[in-house]
């Protein structure tokens, strides 16, 4: 069933502006996204796609370690069917191309976590609005699972993914599939593409609608779902020029970042945090039900705590951050995505001495969910080990204390370096999920931005 014909893309027309290209210089207490040059903000989504792609390499191990192999294999199908739905709509409507046919979906693919680029690297032939395919001339995640054998290869390849592809395409129209023309184990050995997938839409007339998760009217209904984001008007003055307003146009399969407008990148960079977000909301939802919620939240804690040192050290590379000091330590929380969007928690941060920092938390609806399923639900008066881990990958000395709050603020630490202390340890949590090559995987600017 195609979609109306695409609408002609738009550009940004407003005066060029003063835009950090990285975050080297001094501390800006008020920092926004939008204070970002346009290619800024497109090495920033790299990154927060990659980040939250890497958040399951902490957390599906504690859950195999701690209840074994059945349960990996079915937290890894739940959570990602919880949470992909709906934030492939979300998507869809934060860039203006929501449809029912295989060019949303391919749309979808290049903006999510589930495929964060060059790491999980797509490419994409869409022949007509009912059928198209798709194949990874690069996949990290089978680089990562191979060395363990086949049966894990097929684990991922075959198990996970078949459930789990079906229920993001189905997000866009329930009667699409995805189906392998062929996938791993590779044969021969170290076949290239590593596998190709065809998606369709299904005409046939007993085609029976794909049926989703029974978590997901749940998941639609929380805070973090109907979020609505904060944008700056398309005309503001303060937005550099170039790029599409949204993604409303022709599916285009060498799509990249740098093709859309600044106020575009910053609903990217919002978005992203919010897929973070819900995929760590679907696992602890998945420990809840199956033990209780005194296990979501350790399993919780324990996740963020490896998930946000894993995005601190590659924010502190990607962001120019130099130095050991308070300083690089603030902009490291600043623009940590595990505390953005800023809609969502009201996060602070301020620099308060030598090396001193305070980070503070404002009511939001973060902390007003109402349940055990968010890492935030986490946090507490007493310390917190994934602050501390993120703090950590600056400066091993440093420490996140509870702090009284003042005024407005619901949580408060203070974040101080005392050189004479012994250093932090690495966290067994980031030793886990280290074992994945993403860790390290090195992003690219592959092409100028659009103009």
């Amino acid at each position: 069933m195609p979609t109306s014909a695409p609408k002609t893309r738009k550009r940004v027309t407003s005066a060029l502006p003063e835009h950090r290209a990285d975050y080297r210089g001094t501390f800006a207490p008020g920092l926004r996204l939008q204070d970002f040059s346009r290619q800024a903000l497109c090495t920033l989504g790299r990154e927060y796609l990659l980040i939250g792609h890497l958040q399951d390499r902490v957390g599906l191990p504690l859950v195999m370690q701690q209840f074994g192999e059945d349960a990996y294999l079915q937290f890894s199908i739940d959570e990602w069917m919880c949470a992909s739905p709906v934030y492939s709509l979300r998507m869809q409507r934060a860039l203006g191309f929501e449809g029912n046919d295989v060019g949303t979906v391919f749309k979808n693919i290049q903006l999510e976590i589930g495929a964060p680029p060059q790491f999980m690297d797509f490419q994409f032939r869409l022949d007509s609005p009912d059928y198209g395919e798709f194949w990874l001339s690069h996949c990290g995640a089978l680089l990562d699972v191979e060395p363990f054998g086949e049966a894990k290869v097929k684990m991922m390849c075959h198990d996970i993914e078949d459930p789990t592809f079906d229920a993001t395409a189905a997000a866009t129209n329930p009667l699409m599939k995805m189906r392998p023309i062929h996938r791993p184990p590779r044969i021969p050995t170290g076949r290239f593409p590593h596998c190709r997938w065809s998606v369709f839409i299904d005409q046939d007339g007993e085609a029976t609608p794909y049926e989703q998760h029974e978590n997901l009217p749940r998941m639609h209904a929380t805070k973090l779902a109907q979020l609505k984001l904060s944008l700056p008007e398309e005309n503001d003055a303060g937005l550099e020029t170039g790029g599409w307003r949204d993604y409303s146009g022709e599916f285009d399969p060498g799509f990249q970042l740098e093709d859309l407008s600044h106020r575009a990148l910053i609903a990217i960079c919002q978005e992203v945090p919010v897929q973070i977000h819900l995929l760590a909301r679907a696992y602890m939802l998945c420990a809840g039900q199956r033990e209780s919620d005194e296990v979501a939240l350790e399993l919780g804690r324990r996740q963020w705590i490896g998930a946000a040192a894993i995005a601190a050290l590659r924010l502190r590379s990607a962001l120019g951050l130099e130095g050991d000091g308070i300083d690089a330590v603030a902009k490291l929380f600043q623009c940590h995505p595990h505390f953005h969007p800023r809609d969502y928690i009201d996060f602070r941060v301020s620099i308060t001495g030598d090396d001193r920092a305070r980070i503070s938390i404002g009511p939001c609806p973060a902390l007003d969910e109402g349940d055990a399923y968010s890492w935030f639900a986490t946090l507490g008066a007493e310390a917190h080990p994934a602050l501390d881990a993120i703090a950590g990958q600056v400066n091993a000395h440093a420490r996140c204390h509870p702090a009284t709050p003042d005024g407005s603020e619901v949580l408060a630490w203070e974040v101080a370096i005392d050189r004479a202390a012994a250093p932090q340890e690495e966290p067994p949590e980031l030793k886990l999920g280290k074992i994945s090559r993403g860790v390290g995987f090195g992003l690219e600017q592959r092409r100028t931005l659009r103009i």
